[in-house]
């Protein structure tokens, strides 16, 4: 376990590879699961700010889904979350000409439309963040889906690229470039003491 400031992180995300490999997961996340993603609250506002310039993106049964239920819904367990689509797509995502799953708020972003690129915790993923429930301590895990990310974690191995390094701009945005550095040179460490 890595320590930095407040937030405890998995030895796994210095340790571990991963590279998304899209031609082989096809954006599956965006479908996979129990909920849509994640939303910190300060999201909430920024969807609403968004939609608008999101809308062009999205499919007409993401829309009904949005327009009908919210731009996000409650769920008991993950508190805010974005909708899904008959509980499979999330609702602001779409599929190219390949099948893969794309995100209408990343490419609005993509297209200079907004400047906010998709939740932090799309960003962030396979890397997961709970809280404590005295909200002053964070855990940030790796926690990749077993057989829908087996293609990414071989990518990785293959890249020889750690699951840090290949999150690098969605934990600075998260947690700024100290911290960032932080766990670099500590994951660096770790790896000169391990060989």
């Amino acid at each position: 376990m890595i320590a930095i400031d407040n937030k405890l992180i998995s030895d796994e995300v210095a340790s571990e590879q991963f590279v998304c490999d899209l031609n082989s997961c096809k954006g599956g996340c965006c479908e996979d699961g129990d909920t849509g993603a994640p939303l910190e609250n300060t999201e909430l506002q920024t969807l609403r700010d968004l939609y608008p310039s999101v809308k062009p993106y999205l499919t007409p049964e993401g829309i009904k889904v949005l327009e009908e239920d919210g731009l996000y819904t409650y769920d008991q367990e993950f508190g805010w979350v974005t909708p899904t689509v008959g509980g499979q797509i999330c609702a602001y995502g779409f599929r190219d000409r390949r099948g893969v799953i794309k995100c209408g708020i990343e490419q609005a972003y993509i297209d200079k439309k907004i400047s906010w690129k998709k939740p932090i915790s799309c960003h962030l993923f396979p890397i997961k963040i709970t809280r404590s429930k005295r909200q002053d301590l964070e855990y940030v895990n790796y926690e990749p889906r077993e057989d829908l990310c087996r293609a990414a974690c071989k990518l990785g191995k293959k890249l020889k690229v750690p699951v840090y390094s290949f999150l690098r701009e969605a934990i600075i945005r998260k947690y700024g470039i100290e911290f960032y550095h932080s766990l670099e040179t500590t994951a660096k460490h770790l790896k000169r003491n391990k060989s």
